[in-house]
């Protein structure tokens, strides 16, 4: 099956990974297109036969050497890039986890240039998707609640 113009959507998972303070998210610089060079979401394909849960995990760890515990489903959404001639040459449908992780320092690897932590504050700086933005803000108001709660 190809990832680029696919004869159906495909299904993608993506890790917003706080570290235990929630003052650093942990991003992924992407080595491939879509979004080519862009900071994004740790994460990628499900497996024909794995759970959601299950591919997240281990995507985060081909793509930064650590184990995550995999927390609330944070958003589901579509990702549709098209060509110049509008054909879809993209088609993802997005599920984004809250994650946690120990101290542990990422790594790069598998599809991911460089995997490091970010000061909340700096998010705005980097270059990456408005929906990236958006799932980030959604998971700290998440994390943020379950905090407070417990």
């Amino acid at each position: 099956m190809s990832r680029e113009y696919p004869e159906h959507p495909l299904v993608g998972v993506g890790a917003i990974i706080v570290d235990k303070d929630r003052r650093r998210i942990l991003l992924i610089k992407r080595g491939r297109e879509p979004a080519l060079g862009r900071w994004s979401l740790p994460g990628g394909l499900v497996d024909v036969g794995e759970t959601l849960t299950d591919a997240l995990r281990r995507e985060v760890l081909e793509e930064t050497g650590l184990a995550v515990t995999v927390g609330p489903m944070v958003e589901t959404l579509d990702r549709i890039i098209c060509d110049d001639a509008g054909r879809v040459r993209f088609h993802y449908v997005l599920v984004d986890y809250l994650c946690t992780v120990g101290a542990d320092e990422p790594l790069g690897a598998s599809d991911a240039e460089e995997a490091r932590w970010f000061e909340i504050e700096r998010l705005g700086d980097l270059e990456m998707t408005e929906a990236t933005h958006e799932v980030i803000a959604k998971a700290l108001t998440i994390a943020s609640q379950e905090a407070e709660d417990g």
